[in-house]
């Protein structure tokens, strides 16, 4: 999943962005809002976190213009404003949460895990298709009662699909969602993973739930 984090203090940024990563995530970084509105229309995001004071444009008008926009990816707000009036103002403008700085990191991560979840549609941690599972918070992934070891781009594809199962996701959409500006790899590596996530998943299993369509892409599903 691809996070573009919008933060003007440099060392925060850059912090939260290697914190990230080390998550399994795919992040960009932003230092303020104009900026960011450069990012966001060149690509596209699974969870903006925002710094609300920020030179340029703040991060309050900026997700107020992207939902005038339609633009609906889940954004939180990180600002050191902690009043009930800071807190209502931030919600009110189009964010889907509100942390106070400082922070735990581990909080931070698990309400990145609740808004990732889609939760108009999804409210378990646990994604299913078929016999298979996926923990979004454990990363544990089963097929049946056997687990799976999957590394963190593979549990991140194999998330994206589940969040997307029967929809047929082209190579680009994949890879949009799942590298950030930063790679620099082959251009195959798409259907490298998805090899090696056919291999793990479907291997040894009559009903295969990685399917591709020629000349589309890839989908999820049960047949």
């Amino acid at each position: 999943m691809r996070i573009l984090v919008i933060e003007d203090e440099r060392d925060l940024n850059l912090l939260i962005k290697k914190r990230l990563k080390d998550e399994g995530y795919s992040v960009d970084s932003a230092y303020d809002g104009e900026e960011a509105i450069d990012y966001l229309e060149s690509a596209d995001y699974d969870l903006l976190i925002v710094d609300i004071m920020m030179p340029k444009k703040d991060g309050l008008s900026l997700i107020s213009e992207l939902r005038a926009k339609k633009r609906s990816t889940p954004a939180i707000f990180l600002s050191a404003k902690d009043t009930i009036e800071d807190r209502v103002k931030g919600l009110d403008a189009g964010a889907d949460d509100y942390l106070v700085k400082p922070f735990a990191f581990e909080e931070l991560l698990a309400r990145i895990r609740v808004l990732l979840r889609k939760p108009l549609t999804i409210k378990s941690n646990v994604l299913t298709l078929a016999d298979l599972s996926l923990n979004v918070d454990t990363h544990e992934v089963k097929r049946g009662d056997v687990t799976i070891n999957l590394s963190a781009k593979e549990f991140n594809i194999l998330r994206y699909m589940l969040l997307n199962q029967g929809i047929v996701l082209s190579r680009e959409t994949i890879e949009e969602h799942i590298w950030d500006y930063d790679y620099m790899g082959a251009s195959n590596m798409v259907d490298v993973y998805i090899r090696y996530l056919r291999r793990k998943i479907d291997e040894g299993h009559a009903k295969k739930l990685i399917h591709t369509v020629r000349g589309m892409g890839y989908v999820l599903k049960e047949e």
